[in-house]
């Protein structure tokens, strides 16, 4: 039954990167054709291996209706970026053999789970995702030309910090630990910058006492002041690191995204905030486990290990730290104003 359902996705799948998506919000920016993505599960659209929980049911139950390998009832981050663009999503990296799969508008090397360093997953870091973008260029299925008119979009960090204090990390330890992650994500960055990148796009840290695994110590009503505490420390690191880089630049290569602030307003009820949109309990998650141990898209023997609510567009998050389909919209809402200011 496995090994049919698989098929099934595969088949699923064939069609729809035949017909690549497109987010709700359209518009040509600026003259920028291609999209090329690395990062963690906030901007991968199905690079993960059929083990990951993102090709389980109830992922993808908004769009396209199946699991398709996105962490998320529907669309993420990276598809509204490309809706930004006014292109479509960038065919996922371990999809670009497929038969039709398109390459025009980029490629998506994202893998979730991953990090500037090793993780806790069995999958490519920051370092070796590049790896794979040089590859592609060596091969020259992009010109000169396609990469002056790109877009990388970067997300990371999140996961090395999980990874950190699952191996027994200590508090004391963090901000040295911040230090050298940022300092190896400021090498990365650079490395893209010299395959010929000109505008290099870097998310910063979202509040990560908010995200639901934090908050449900709190029963979903207060966000962890030291989560977010440790996100703002991140982000002052990684701001001072890339003003650094742009002075070495003769241009603003790299621009910072606002993911912090952006997330903050996505969730506050207030209508009259560009950007924000109403979500009934904007810290409990749609997709909910039924008991400590397990997480959303679980199976034992059988039984589905988690509940799902009745109406994600209500809930700002889909699981214990993915934003919904609809919280992914009102984030790039809140983005969306300020976007054509920075790049």
């Amino acid at each position: 039954m496995e090994k049919q359902s698989h098929f099934l996705i595969i088949v699923c799948f064939c069609l729809f990167i035949c017909f690549p998506t497109t987010a709700t919000e359209t518009g040509p920016a600026r003259g920028l054709t291609k999209l090329f993505v690395f990062g963690d599960s906030y901007v991968d659209t199905g690079n993960r291996n059929f083990s990951a929980r993102s090709w389980n049911q109830p992922y993808g139950l908004t769009f396209p209706g199946r699991p398709d390998g996105r962490y998320s009832d529907g669309r993420v981050f990276s598809d509204y970026i490309a809706s930004w663009m006014g292109i479509r999503s960038p065919i996922p990296y371990r999809w670009r053999k497929m038969e039709n799969a398109s390459i025009e508008y980029g490629m998506n090397f994202a893998f979730g789970g991953t990090g500037v360093f090793k993780t806790l997953v069995s999958a490519p870091n920051m370092t070796a995702q590049i790896d794979l973008f040089q590859k592609q260029l060596q091969k020259t299925l992009y010109s000169k030309a396609d990469i002056n008119s790109s877009i990388a979009l970067v997300s990371m960090a999140g996961n090395d910090y999980t990874a950190y204090l699952a191996r027994n990390g200590t508090t004391e330890g963090l901000s040295a630990f911040t230090k050298a992650m940022i300092k190896q994500l400021g090498l990365n960055l650079q490395r893209i910058e010299s395959l010929g990148v000109r505008k290099i796009v870097v998310m910063n840290l979202q509040p990560l006492g908010c995200l639901p695994s934090e908050t449900i110590s709190y029963l979903y009503k207060n966000c962890s002041t030291s989560g977010n505490s440790l996100s703002l420390v991140h982000n002052q690191v990684l701001e001072k690191t890339v003003e650094k880089l742009n002075n070495k630049s003769k241009e603003s290569v790299f621009v910072i995204l606002d993911m912090y602030r952006a997330f903050l307003s996505a969730m506050k009820k207030e209508a009259h905030q560009p950007g924000t949109m109403k979500f009934k309990d904007q810290l409990m998650p749609c997709c909910e486990a039924v008991t400590t141990g397990y997480k959303c898209g679980n199976v034992e023997g059988g039984k589905k290990m988690y509940v799902v609510c009745n109406n994600s567009n209500s809930k700002f998050f889909w699981d214990d730290v993915h934003p919904s389909q609809a919280g992914w919209r009102a984030v790039y809402l809140a983005l969306k104003s300020s976007a054509y200011s920075y790049i």
